[in-house]
């Protein structure tokens, strides 16, 4: 009978086992780790078993809204720019050094990946897609996408207009001149999302009316994307926070908002595909009558598998609508905060493309060479990035540049599998980088300056964000706009100190109130 002592046995021997097995690893990865040159690299002590007090310091502070300025919190406390942590019985690497983040992203790009622990985190939602997958797939998915974003595609600017002037509705001013208190955050959410949809699917969800379109082709409710797509996106979020753990995060509301995602792009691509079939079997299109352009409709030229369709198209989706928006809740934010910088731009942008009335001198040209508003577009980004922090996984043992031996400039060891962590959110604000006045919201830095690896708020390498300039487009416009019809803003009072960051897979600025005056 199989009592009690065999069980001590047993486990006495698993334990002696993952002992011996645990030491043979280590003598093996120095022995590795000697042969190619590395030293060892700081490793931040834990208080608590498997890390627990580190995991609970990161939720503290991700619930308050205040992770990224722990994370560059945590880094001062090292005294490195290079650190190895474990938490949850996994190991890794955190780095904010420029050096070992090109590494990551260009130099050894081959040598790091996303790693399937985050395509099986993200996949319910987003499928396999271009942000999610590595290897030859992802090679195929940068192969399909990147042509549809050339510079004739993302400056369709009277396209963008229309969302504007929906926006704009929601911005009406009193007979003083003043709008009543305006939550921004949400309307930008709502207005990428409009546009987004409309180059991507074909078909926007004008998310920003008041009610459902009366068009009869629009079979579901719309403006309910918007709601479903939020809820999706912070809860996968909240998912990658729990590494291997992921599974155990998936309540019934993501279940039906990934439903609802799923059911408006599946009823896109069927449209899509109709659309392809009926061209094959339709007289040819004169040459000289221009068609609307849609992502999606370029897509179905390639492939015509639908899945593969709306996985593309879902994770396009999250770049171009959140990133984008983000950009913008920040940028008004600090504009609020900053008369002399919001009256600057503003003196440039009328002098660049004139009155509210006007629209014809805005191109994707103008826009660019619009120095000013680049300039504040930059240091909104380099403030507030985007995408705060990133990760890559060691596709086989390797290394990076620097961070071991006691001056921290010695290569060091990455094991395959380990995960390696970068912060552009804290370097983005290092004084070794940006000056004494790195926490400065100051736009005229830009004036002068070269950027390399210190700045990268769309990525860099291979897997730099293909929608950079559709972004950087879209918030452009966006504040030219705004900016030529209102010629004051301020703050509601208490909402000047930073507001706390909304962080999902993007990150935005919780809540804040401002009003604006209409230019008479």
């Amino acid at each position: 009978m199989y009592g009690l002592n065999d069980s001590i046995a047993l486990l006495a021997v698993f334990f002696t086992f993952y002992v011996l097995y645990s030491v043979v690893t280590l003598l093996l990865d120095r022995r590795k780790a000697k042969a190619l040159g590395c030293q060892p690299v700081h490793v931040q002590k834990n208080r608590l078993p498997l890390g627990w007090d580190l995991l609970q310091r990161f939720k503290a502070a991700d619930a308050a809204g205040t992770l990224p300025e722990d994370m560059a919190t945590l880094f001062r406390e090292t005294g490195h720019r290079t650190f190895r942590a474990s938490m949850l019985g996994s190991t890794f690497v955190n780095t904010v050094e420029p050096k070992n983040i090109q590494a990551l992203l260009a130099t050894q790009f081959r040598d790091f990946g996303l790693g399937d622990l985050r395509r099986r985190t993200f996949f319910p939602m987003l499928g396999n897609g271009i942000f999610t997958a590595d290897g030859k797939y992802w090679e195929h998915s940068r192969a399909m996408i990147r042509p549809q974003f050339v510079r004739d595609q993302i400056s369709n600017l009277e396209m963008e207009e229309i969302h504007v002037q929906e926006l704009l509705q929601h911005l009406s001013a009193g007979a003083d001149g003043w709008t009543g208190p305006i939550n921004l955050t949400p309307l930008f959410f709502r207005l990428t999302l409009d546009s987004a949809t409309e180059f991507l699917f074909g078909t926007s969800v004008y998310s920003q009316r008041q009610q459902a379109t009366a068009d009869d082709d629009d079979q579901f409710e719309w403006k309910d994307l918007a709601t479903s797509f939020d809820i999706g996106t912070k809860i996968l979020g909240e998912r990658s926070q729990l590494f291997e753990f992921y599974w155990l995060h998936n309540p019934k509301i993501f279940r039906d908002s990934i439903k609802e995602v799923h059911r408006f792009a599946d009823f896109c691509v069927q449209n899509a595909l109709q659309r392809f079939h009926d061209s094959k079997q339709a007289p040819t299109v004169s040459s000289t009558s221009k068609q609307k352009y849609t992502f999606l409709d370029e897509l179905v030229k390639v492939t015509q598998e639908p899945i593969e369709l709306r996985s593309q198209l879902l994770n396009m989706l999250l770049a171009g609508r959140d990133t984008t928006a983000s950009l913008l809740s920040w940028t008004f934010w600090l504009l609020a905060r900053h008369p002399a910088v919001f009256n600057k731009l503003r003196m440039d942008i009328i002098d660049s493309f004139g009155p509210y009335e006007r629209t014809d001198r805005m191109s994707f040209s103008s826009l660019k060479s619009c120095t000013y508003l680049q300039h504040v577009l930059n240091e909104v980004l380099r403030l507030y990035p985007a995408v705060p922090m990133n990760s890559r996984r060691a596709a086989k043992d390797t290394t990076l540049p620097v961070g071991g031996g006691k001056d921290g400039m010695s290569p060091i060891f990455v094991k395959k599998g380990e995960e390696v962590g970068y912060y552009v959110c804290v370097m983005h604000r290092m004084k070794e980088f940006w000056g004494p006045d790195a926490d400065e919201f100051n736009p005229d830095r830009w004036a002068s300056r070269k950027h390399s690896w210190e700045y990268l708020p769309f990525n860099g390498g291979p897997r730099i964000c293909p929608g950079q300039q559709f972004a950087l487009t879209e918030a452009g416009y966006v504040v030219v706009r705004l900016l030529q019809r209102f010629d004051q803003m301020r703050l509601e009072d208490g909402f000047s100190a930073p507001p706390a960051h909304r962080l999902g897979l993007t990150d935005a600025p919780e809540d804040y109130t401002i009003y604006l005056h209409e230019m008479k």
